[in-house]
């Protein structure tokens, strides 16, 4: 028996294997995140609204309002049997791609910092490429375990999963939005892996889009700044790496316990995007190694949890969707936190159910119920 046939007899062996039920701690640590990401938004970007709307409270009630309609949609998606699920989502990406198209247009799409990739729904903005990361796993997770004794051949790979996930990377970069991208990509390989595609193609798959995406990343002048700075995070603090020797100086500055709530010298202009990208280094600024440490062991909570979810689940879909929905989460927390550290080039990847950003808290919300 080839290896990926015990794969196949393994995620067939779940069916009926053990009764679906909730897991609160994922809840639990999902919620704390959220509330930590509130009061942080607050603090973070209580300067920047100010001096753009003269409250200092505008972003936050945006944020706040985003937050409602998370937990709402989260405790929606837990009462919902995810089974149902599965049909919808080939409705849900011609839909998704649309939007995608609908961004770049000019006078349809919101530009900002250089990028396209909003639509304005009244006084909110909604992020296509944030829905599309919860889609395609949807996606993925039903083609993937209908397929599952004929994952061995990569053709059934590639179609309709790996081409559909293709197309919405195209589609993304347009706006441009490298880091989603490279999300999409990862998560959509992780889910075909772990369905029991053959390794050596997949490998082979990756690699080539390494070599394919370097120079795509490098085209923009912005992408290629940060990257350089990245290399040179030495001698290049006021140049592109500007923003990243910030972040470090407010992470320095928190010390074991932080300077207090509200009592952040960064957030005053000093550091961009400061409760957006960025908000982890405000976190360690104001709550210190305390605070940051609290926030990656919720972090681990959540990951944790969400494979056992995954590992118990009843069928196939469920495993992939489970484990699709935490690697999505895990990963993206670690590029961003990786950034803002200094330990990975920044990419504009927030931090999930912390950062400013309603369609990426709404939806991760959403994934996790």
């Amino acid at each position: 028996m080839s290896a990926t046939q015990a794969r196949t007899a393994q995620l067939r062996a779940r069916t009926g294997e053990v009764a679906d039920r909730p897991d609160v701690t994922l809840v639990l640590a999902a919620s704390a995140l959220t509330i930590i990401g509130l009061v942080m938004t607050l603090s973070a970007s209580s300067a920047v609204a100010a001096a753009s709307t003269g409250s200092a409270f505008s972003i936050f009630a945006k944020q706040f309002l985003w937050a409602s309609l998370g937990f709402a949609a989260m405790l929606a998606f837990w009462r919902i049997d995810y089974r149902r699920l599965r049909g919808w989502s080939y409705i849900a990406v011609p839909v998704i791609w649309f939007l995608l198209i609908l961004t770049v247009i000019p006078g349809i799409g919101s530009e900002a910092y250089g990028a396209s990739r909003w639509l304005s729904i009244g006084p909110l903005s909604l992020q296509p490429s944030e829905t599309a990361k919860l889609v395609l796993l949807v996606f993925g997770a039903d083609v993937l375990s209908r397929k599952l004794p004929l994952l061995d051949d990569w053709r059934h790979v590639m179609v309709p999963h790996l081409a559909v996930v293709g197309v919405t990377c195209v589609l993304v970069l347009t706006q441009p939005d490298f880091g989603t991208t490279v999300i999409i990509a990862g998560s959509a390989m992780l889910m075909a892996f772990l369905a029991g595609a053959r390794a050596q193609f997949l490998g082979t798959l990756t690699l080539a889009g390494i070599v394919a995406g370097f120079p795509v990343m490098l085209m923009e002048g912005y992408r290629f700044q940060r990257f350089m700075a990245f290399l040179q995070s030495d001698t290049n603090s006021l140049d592109g790496g500007y923003q990243a020797a910030q972040g470090l100086i407010a992470l320095g500055s928190g010390g074991l316990f932080g300077m207090g709530l509200g009592s952040s010298r960064q957030k005053y202009m000093y550091l961009p995007n400061a409760h957006t990208d960025f908000i982890f280094a405000i976190l360690g600024e104001e709550t210190g190694l305390a605070g940051t440490l609290t926030v990656l062991l919720l972090f681990g909570v959540v990951a944790v949890v969400g494979i056992r979810i995954a590992r118990r689940s009843s069928d196939p879909f469920g495993f992939l969707l489970a484990a699709g929905v935490i690697g999505w989460i895990s990963v993206q927390a670690l590029i961003n936190i990786g950034a803002v550290t200094g330990v990975l080039p920044i990419t504009g990847v927030p931090l999930p159910l912390v950062s400013f950003g309603g369609s990426s808290l709404l939806f991760s919300l959403a994934a996790l119920g």
